[in-house]
């Protein structure tokens, strides 16, 4: 009769340890789904302009703040850390500061993005394979020193053929006209892209001023140039490169890089 009691005892607590550790496993595989997830959920890289002067006129110029926040607020909401670097390094100037735009306000008011964006990374500070996107943000500067950067195209171009995420909006796409991938070829050709236009640049008396015409020259390294109606919102996303026509298109071109980002996620499962 005792060991009878005492071989049930054994079987009960054998069973109850055998339930405890599949507990356990299943606790520690579930931390690790979402450890994992939390890893895939990597880096964005925004690039700004360093220059500050638009040409010989007198007047300054930089990154434009919206090209900057808007992207910003769809993918950092989305949970993705946004990391900065400029041509030159340290602070970047700053173009259109309009604190009535809400998003604007949100993004200058933040602490930390603040302070990254005031000590960008100089290129040689990049290592490619953190990131699974570059955004190329706009502002007139960026006609001056994006486009001969040959650190940051290869950089860019690195992203790109690690299956990553190129965009850019308005003056941004000055950084894509020189980017040359592996195959020898444009990032740019054979692809539907947008950013500022020529009528646009007529518009605002830029036309010659600027050191060239963006919308010629994308059309030059064989894009397919897409357009709208001087400042109508307009993006195109074509094989994991989205563009934005100009600053109005700046929002649009966070969630279309949210949305390759995310349907990259789900091919990659």
């Amino acid at each position: 009769m005792l060991n009878t009691i005492k071989i049930k005892t054994l079987i009960i607590l054998f069973l109850f340890t055998v339930l405890l550790i599949g507990c356990n496993d299943k606790s520690n595989s579930e931390k690790s789904t979402v450890q994992t997830e939390a890893k895939a959920l990597k880096k964005i890289l925004f690039v700004v302009t360093s220059h500050s002067e638009k040409g010989d006129t007198g007047e300054k110029t930089g990154y434009y703040l919206g090209e900057v926040s808007h992207p910003w607020d769809v993918l950092h909401t989305a949970g993705y850390e946004i990391d900065f670097v400029s041509p030159q390094g340290g602070k970047a100037p700053v173009d259109a500061f309009d604190m009535s735009d809400a998003i604007n306000k949100k993004y200058w008011n933040n602490n930390t993005y603040r302070n990254k964006i005031e000590n960008t990374k100089k290129p040689s500070e990049v290592n490619p394979e953190d990131y699974v996107a570059i955004h190329y943000a706009g502002g007139h500067g960026a006609m001056w020193d994006f486009a001969d950067n040959e650190e940051i195209a290869e950089i860019a171009a690195k992203i790109y053929e690690n299956n990553g995420i190129v965009s850019a909006v308005c003056h941004g796409p000055a950084g894509l006209v020189n980017i040359k991938l592996s195959n020898g070829l444009y990032l740019v050709d054979g692809k539907k892209v947008n950013a500022f236009t020529n009528e646009e640049e007529v518009k605002v008396n830029l036309e010659d001023v600027v050191p060239f015409l963006l919308e010629d020259t994308l059309k030059e390294r064989g894009a397919i140039f897409e357009k709208s109606a001087p400042f109508t919102e307009h993006v195109v996303a074509d094989q994991r490169l989205v563009t934005g026509q100009n600053p109005q298109s700046a929002h649009g071109v966070g969630k279309a890089t949210l949305k390759e980002l995310q349907r990259l996620t789900k091919s990659e499962k």
